[in-house]
């Protein structure tokens, strides 16, 4: 048995995709994204033909009564007609026999080929076919009547008569547009200009000899009863002759719809000038099917679709390079390794080239931006960026009233919640305006409180003026952020391998998560969970009085007593409820008398529930529940309803849960203060000048901050469409440092986590268009509307506290989880954390572990591991002022693993840097590491689409 491979399909998943992003894509001025970025010419011109739906339509009823029935279709995967159950199966990889395909060869190569064939009507097709045979006027007519005779569709098309007789169909052929206006349900799931082809197989008794005939049209014309959905066909296929034993023209009918769907032979086909060239096309799809053992494998069972589609781009090489010699060969492949990464490695992008002027790369990024501007607020008008407003808005309120309350901790009160939502509101607003990749979320992060906090202690200790020492602290990072982007030295994040952002986006989903945790510990601690026993436990009802509670037993049954109390016609009035208590005149005494217990087991209750159902939700998307419209809504709003949800039971149950807190005055936290900071105060002058040698690791440390987030962003992965900015927008973090500096407001870079958490929010996937066919992620909506409204939004927050007031805090906090976990499960580096703790035998078909000894790959992850806890360590000790060094130390760490592994181990455990590109043809990296040319699954691998590996991902 043969199966046919996989990648046979792709053409028409690579078609759906241009015509998807055309549909969906919504831009204004600019470059299109209507093509993928990362297909090479040998994909887009496959891509140019149209997408072809094939339909077989089977003899049946020999010999009482001869009929058409339709049987099976095909656009991506084959679907059989269930005549029992009567509907269409579900999508799947069509296998075949091998004597099937061998008869289907032979049967061509003696039969009738027609190319360019000029036939305007069903009519003209079957005449000339069967002028082609030598068959006598008897037999000519009965054939040409049984071919005329209308097929049985499993879906009546409304609107068009069954048609009797062959004079039905001398008007066959009508205009276009006509018969396209009617409705069909598959026909709304292809793309226009789809074409189709029919397949006719059977049996007949009154034929001697097999009759096979293979016909393209010159000009596809619409053939209306041959295909259920009405299109115009492009292919006419005939497979018939006299009746043998078992199904053998049902197969090879099945072969040749099979045949006709794979892009390589469409396009071999399409461009056939005679009918050695069909026949060659025909062997070059032998050559490429997969041979099934026989007693193997149930030949009944039906292989799902893949997940994710194989390219055609190794085949087209393949057929390329065949007559190449083995120094070709091997050339070809360290080519094709470049070409996994996906990164263009000789070819730097143009934000990454160096112009050699001063702010020479400033001025590129305005001026490939420029371009865009009108776009990337026309971009927005989209339902999407509502849902993406939503989330990232609470994401950024909670984390301006966390840093916010954390930065007032840390500052003894100099600055607190107003500073940070007035700084957030203000620089995230200026930043999205004007930076180069708008994308990004501006916010204070865990690296910089870390020294925020420093800095303090130094000032505090010292009898230092915080406030004027900070101002001029930023003054001098804003300098030497300048200096960089006039020297070009964002040029550097070219050796920002997976290693370093790896390891950066790892500490931050880790500071994310112990934040969520640490907050949730602390409000158990606000409200102690009450114990029997405890010192805390106990509320009792005190009557004053000679008598005390003694006089207050009572025969009196209350409602709420116990059991026993019922019994004996007694009810102790020590155990009545305080309200009771106080309405029986007595007054509530004991340590409990005031608390809830439930509180805290209430916002454990509610930070879950809010973590789980937004991850939930989250894959709804993937699930087969609900339709596809149901299904998107849900994922798009799955951190909003995971937030109404929390809040719905919160209210519920009406529990005294501590809610968001919104300032409601607009004033500096530190009583005494103008908006305005004093330049020196009462520090001495010369501390200006002192303030450069903490401003140069702040300056680091922003760098670093702000361009690793950025690199992550932009990854090739991520398909932007309008390029990045990393210039500009390292130049308008350092007028907002000048900005949030003079004003006493938190500084802001670039916040990693929510960042991502934006972009998977406006991810844009096409349309499932064919039965089978699962969405394909076509890159990020890029506009810069939806991050000024949040920013908008989160500074108008002030006057919306009587609102906001009722979002409980476990409830944000669940959130806060949600996102650092998303974050650090999406990249491969908790994956491979996993390969440590798991079996070998249940160890995930991961494509590196072909090629890296399962022991370097342990040894790279634990590198890795190490790196990440020697930064955790030094960030939470007084150690933490050399933690803009060490950040830069993940730079050298990596560096020096070229003495540890081999460029052939980097290539798939990492990527290249610089050097080692331009030295990999020095090198000689062995084709043998890479890819053989009998490995076959290798080369499809290669080649499957790449999505984002660091990504807010949850689906």
């Amino acid at each position: 048995m043969k199966l046919p491979g996989q990648e046979d399909f792709e053409h028409s998943s690579a078609h759906e995709n241009v015509l998807a992003e055309g549909l969906d894509s919504g831009l204004g001025p600019g470059p299109s994204l209507g093509g993928p970025s990362d297909t090479d010419s040998g994909e887009s011109e496959v891509s140019k033909d149209p997408l072809l739906f094939v339909q077989l339509n089977e003899l049946l009823g020999w010999p009482q009564a001869l009929e058409w029935r339709e049987t099976g279709r095909w656009v991506l995967f084959e679907e059989k007609l269930e005549v029992g159950a009567g509907r269409w199966s579900a999508p799947h990889v069509p296998t075949l026999a091998l004597p099937s395909l061998q008869k289907l060869r032979s049967l061509l190569a003696e039969g009738i080929v027609l190319l360019d064939c000029r036939a305007q009507s069903l009519l003209e097709l079957v005449e000339q076919v069967i002028s082609e045979e030598s068959l006598s006027p008897e037999l000519r007519g009965q054939l040409q009547a049984l071919l005329l005779q209308r097929p049985q569709h499993h879906i009546q098309t409304p609107g068009i008569r069954p048609c009797r007789g062959s004079n039905a169909f001398r008007n066959a052929s009508r205009d276009e547009d006509t018969p396209l206006k009617h409705w069909n349900p598959l026909r709304q799931k292809l793309p226009q200009g789809a074409e189709a082809a029919a397949v006719l197989a059977g049996e007949l008794g009154f034929l001697a000899q097999p009759l096979g005939a293979f016909v393209r049209l010159q000009n596809p014309v619409v053939l209306e009863p041959l295909t259920e959905v009405i299109l115009p066909s492009r292919f006419f296929c005939l497979l018939l002759g006299p009746p043998t034993q078992g199904r053998s023209y049902h197969e090879m009918g099945r072969a040749a719809a099979v045949v006709l769907s794979d892009p390589q032979f469409q396009r071999a086909v399409r461009r056939a000038s005679n009918i050695h060239d069909l026949l060659a096309a025909l062997d070059a799809f032998l050559q490429e099917v997969t041979t099934l053992p026989p007693g193997r494998w149930d030949r009944t069972a039906r292989i799902p679709p893949p997940k994710c589609l194989p390219s055609q781009h190794k085949r087209l090489c393949s057929e390329r390079s065949e007559p190449q010699e083995v120094t070709g060969f091997t050339s070809g492949k360290v080519t094709q390794a470049e070409d996994r990464n996906h990164h263009g490695q000789h070819t730097p992008s143009p934000e990454l080239q160096r112009t050699g002027r001063l702010f020479g790369g400033l001025v590129q990024d305005v001026r490939r931006k420029a371009c865009w501007y009108p776009s990337d607020f026309l971009d927005a008008l989209h339902p999407q960026c509502f849902s993406a407003v939503l989330y990232i808005y609470l994401a950024t309120v909670t984390n301006a009233i966390t840093f916010g309350g954390l930065l007032g901790d840390a500052t003894e009160g100099a600055q607190g919640v107003l500073e940070s939502f007035l700084g957030t509101a203000v620089a995230g607003a200026a930043f999205c305006l004007m930076a180069g990749q708008p994308l990004t979320i501006l916010s204070s992060t865990g690296p910089v409180l870390v020294f925020e906090r420093l800095l303090f202690s130094f000032s505090r200790d010292h009898s230092l003026d915080y406030l004027p020492f900070r101002l001029w602290v930023g003054v001098w990072v804003a300098i030497f952020c300048l200096v960089l982007v006039a020297t070009e030295a964002s040029l550097l994040v070219r050796y920002f391998t997976r290693f370093t952002e790896e390891g950066f986006c790892a500490l931050i989903s880790l500071i994310f998560i112990y934040d969520a945790v640490g907050k949730m510990l602390n409000l158990i601690r606000a409200y102690p969970i009450q114990r029997p026993g405890s010192p805390a436990y106990g509320c009792f009802c005190q009557y004053p009085g000679p008598g005390g509670n003694a006089s207050e037993w009572t025969s009196t049954k209350h409602k709420d007593t116990d059991v026993l109390s019922v019994h004996l016609g007694l009810v102790n009035a020590s155990l009545l409820s305080p309200p009771e208590c106080i309405q029986q005149g007595g007054y509530p005494s004991g340590p409990s008398c005031h608390t809830v217990p439930d509180i805290a087991f209430f916002s454990l209750l509610l930070f879950f529930t809010s973590f789980f159902c937004a991850m939930a939700l989250k894959h709804v998307k993937n699930s087969r529940l609900f339709p596809s419209v149901v299904r998107k809504v849900f994922s798009d709003f799955s951190s909003i309803l995971a937030i109404l949800l929390g809040c719905g039971l919160d209210a519920l149950l009406g529990l005294a849960t501590p809610k968001l807190l919104v300032p409601t005055e607009f004033k500096p936290t530190l009583p005494g203060r103008g908006w305005l900071v004093s330049p020196f105060g009462a520090n001495p002058w010369w501390l200006s000048v002192a303030a450069a040698l903490p401003a140069l690791l702040l300056s680091i440390l922003i760098f670093m901050d702000q361009q690793i987030t950025a690199v992550i962003l932009n990854r090739a992965e991520y398909k932007l469409q309008k390029g990045a900015g990393f210039h500009l927008d390292l130049f308008c973090v350092a007028v907002l440092m000048l900005l949030t500096s003079a004003l006493g407001l938190p500084w802001y870079v670039s916040a990693t986590v929510i960042s991502l958490a934006h972009m998977d929010s406006l991810r844009r996937e096409s349309k499932a268009f064919v039965p089978g066919e699962a969405p394909h992620f076509l890159g990020i909506r890029e506009q810069r509307l939806t991050g000024l409204v949040v920013f908008i939004l989160t500074g108008a927050s002030i006057f919306l506290a009587p609102v906001l007031k009722f979002i409980p805090m476990p409830v944000l906090y669940g959130i806060f989880l949600y996102m650092g976990v998303s974050a650090l499960s999406s990249i491969q580096f908790m994956k491979r954390v996993q390969l440590l703790l798991m079996p070998t035998k249940h160890q995930p078909d991961m494509l590196l572990l072909r090629h890296v000894p399962l022991s370097r790959v342990h040894l790279f992850t634990a590198i890795q591991i190490a790196c990440l806890a020697l930064l955790w360590v030094i960030k939470s000790t007084p150690a933490a002022i050399i933690f803009p060094l060490m950040l830069l130390g993940l730079v050298g760490v990596r560096k020096a693993l070229e003495w540890v592994f081999s460029p052939q181990e980097l290539l798939w455990l990492d990527e290249l840097m610089p050097e080692e590109e331009k030295n990999m043809p020095e090198k000689g990296l062995q084709p043998d590491h890479l890819f053989s040319r009998s490995d076959n699954e290798d080369s499809e691998l290669m080649y499957q689409p790449k999505s984002p590996e660091i990504n807010i991902s949850v689906n």
